[in-house]
């Protein structure tokens, strides 16, 4: 059921259309879309993060290790690391989501009582100065205003999204975060050691594992640029830059 209106009803404007006879989109479908389009995009940056930097700190330690000339210590030492690695990243993963959902909670409830506390024309003033930073009249926004004056929940959301430019938070974002980062970590971590667990040979086996951190390294700036931009130019690009910062 809607709620009661937000703000008084201004004088009715007449439009040369019945609302009734223009097809609505399904708005629970859209926000949907949206919400699956940006957790996404959250999972393929937890993964990129994870990843790199699973191939990299591991694979200096390693390589350090391997001066020792002992291929237990090298695994052993790798090892160590890359579970500790694997959960400071998940962890840190996990509280930055948790910081995230507590702030968007935070300013949720300061927008709830400002609406209770504003007079209704400084609300309406408000949502004007938002629209005219997109080049929309006051004429033609007014419409748009006294629709969203006539609900608490959708002004607040509005304001929420166009004026703090803040998204809703997946209630499973944390744990998902966490667990994405961690295990990414871990698979890029594990890569790099592959060498020392099949060869005896510690020399033999830092060379094949230089030569095989290259490779993935090249690998995965490509696909990650060219996921992102669709573009073989840009996935070039993107494995020499991985290759270098790595």
């Amino acid at each position: 059921s809607e709620s009661s209106p937000l703000l008084p009803a201004e004088p009715a404007i007449e439009r040369p259309w019945d609302n009734k006879s223009i097809i609505q989109p399904d708005s629970s479908s859209i926000t949907s879309s949206v919400s699956s389009s940006m957790d996404l995009t959250d999972v393929l940056r937890d993964v990129i993060i994870g990843f790199s930097d699973g191939l990299t700190v591991p694979f200096a330690l390693t390589a350090g290790l391997s001066s020792l000339g002992s291929t237990k210590l090298v695994i052993m030492g790798g090892m160590a690391e890359l579970f500790s690695g694997m959960i400071s990243m998940g962890l840190g993963a996990y509280l930055a989501a948790v910081t995230e959902r507590d702030h968007y909670n935070s300013e949720e409830q300061r927008e709830l009582s400002l609406v209770d506390c504003s007079l209704p024309q400084e609300q309406r003033d408000d949502i004007f100065c938002i629209l005219e930073q997109y080049n929309i009249s006051r004429q033609a926004a007014a419409p748009l205003v006294e629709e969203l004056c006539k609900n608490r929940e959708q002004w607040i959301r509005f304001r929420m999204d166009f004026s703090l430019r803040l998204e809703k938070p997946n209630i499973h974002r944390a744990w998902i975060s966490g667990l994405t980062m961690g295990l990414s970590y871990f698979v890029g971590g594990l890569i790099p050691m592959i060498p020392y667990f099949v060869m005896s040979k510690v020399g033999d086996a830092l060379f094949v594992s230089i030569a095989v951190t290259v490779v993935i390294l090249l690998g995965f700036g490509y696909v990650k640029n060219y996921v992102a931009i669709r573009n073989h130019r840009a996935g070039l690009w993107g494995a020499i830059q991985t290759l270098i910062i790595g």
